[in-house]
């Protein structure tokens, strides 16, 4: 049987961290792999989550399954962190969440909750996504289309062209939205823009899946939400799927939740019913240690502000490297000008160089982008901002 097997490409993204690994120059850049860095260009653990894990290991009774849902603490505390305590959809108790194997997982278990309810619907994604994006609802058997989003020549939104691609998606279909900090570009939709998505999806009865992975790195924890918490507010059914990874810290624990707004009380104790049925046929039940550690730092005022200060400091960095990143690249890059990626939110920005110019960052100065000529912002650091400007401006004389 396995001797039928082809081999396949190896995805870009772990194919440059592999490139990375294996390059001996002392001045190598990592600008591909999507993970927060600090100054000396590591992931660290945040304190808030160490002091967790320190009374989760001292207080932990059991290591028995936790049931289908996972956590239900993390799960009612992930549901008010996205909406706020007081959101319309908690109050009249609609929402409905199961804690997942990181966002990955959550993306996963929406895709199959989709399958369920409507075996013909198409997700439509923006131009670009997460590259991932198409795989995981390709994979569930669902049909994948995309519609406009990135100017790729202005480095802005194609919001025209968007209210037009949505007004024609019909109900049964569904839209997925990146609640902030887009995933490649950059850029997201501002309050105005969410209000007009949310009145197209009432008007032509789409469903929304919100993609929520980096809340609290754009602006704000409340701000990064509001479009999310708008369209909650405002629509009958609403996807959720949320990740802790980045504002957490908790890449390899891999913890992240799948919520599920329905119409009223009654409708959500149905599709809970129908989201724990998928769960059960992927992975049955979730592991425990992320949750916990969320849940812990949730529960406590103290650990709660210890890491809304750690968030901050993670989010005031990125910006204070894409402000110092667009200053740099306009002073070297003559006749260019780099200034949208200061308009920009979160880790990524397209530099908007072209394949050759990629190829020769990578050849001549080990430094490592995606071809796209997406740069993880978060990876620019005080020591190596010249060099990279300097061979920005090189390859792109």
């Amino acid at each position: 049987m396995f001797s039928q097997l082809k081999p396949l490409p190896t995805d870009p993204i772990l194919g440059l961290m592999a490139a990375f690994k294996a390059d001996t120059n002392a001045n190598k850049i990592d600008l591909g792999v999507g993970v927060y860095k600090d100054e000396q260009g590591n992931t660290p653990v945040l304190k808030a989550v160490k002091k967790a894990e320190e009374f989760r290991l001292a207080n932990e009774t059991s290591k028995s399954y936790i049931g289908l849902a996972g956590n239900l603490d993390y799960c009612q505390k992930m549901e008010e962190l996205l909406l706020g305590n007081a959101h319309p959809a908690l109050l009249a108790n609609r929402v409905r969440t199961a804690q997942t194997p990181g966002g990955t997982g959550s993306l996963r278990v929406a895709a199959e909750f989709i399958k369920r309810c409507n075996d013909n619907a198409t997700v439509w994604v923006t131009t670009p996504t997460w590259a991932n994006h198409i795989s995981l609802f390709e994979a569930a058997g669902l049909t994948v289309k995309e519609y406009p989003y990135y100017d790729y020549e202005k480095k802005g939104l194609l919001f025209d062209e968007m209210v037009n691609a949505l007004s024609q998606i019909p109900a049964g279909d569904v839209v997925l939205l990146h609640a902030c900090c887009h995933n490649p570009s950059g850029m997201d939709l501002n309050a105005e823009q969410w209000q007009t998505v949310t009145d197209i999806a009432k008007a032509q009865g789409f469903t929304v899946l919100i993609d929520i992975a980096y809340q609290g790195f754009g602006t704000s924890l409340d701000e990064d939400a509001a479009g999310l918490r708008l369209l909650a507010s405002q629509v009958e059914e609403l996807i959720i799927c949320s990740s802790c990874s980045k504002n957490f810290g908790l890449y390899r624990d891999r913890i992240g939740a799948c919520s599920i707004i329905s119409k009223d009380a009654s409708a959500a104790d149905v599709s809970n019913s129908v989201l724990l049925s998928v769960v059960r046929s992927i992975y049955s039940m979730p592991p425990a240690h992320g949750a916990d550690i969320v849940s812990t730092i949730l529960s406590s005022s103290e650990l709660t502000t210890m890491w809304h200060d750690e968030l901050d400091e993670m989010r005031s960095r990125i910006n204070e490297f894409r402000s110092l990143l667009k200053e740099k690249l306009n002073d070297k890059c003559h006749g260019m000008d780099f200034s949208f990626i200061e308009r920009q939110h979160g880790m990524f920005s397209f530099l908007g160089i072209n394949k050759e110019q990629i190829e020769r960052l990578q050849k001549e100065y080990s430094i490592y982008i995606v071809g796209s000529s997406r740069v993880n912002v978060a990876g620019i650091s005080h020591a190596n901002i010249d060099y990279f400007a300097d061979a920005v401006a090189e390859v792109t004389k």
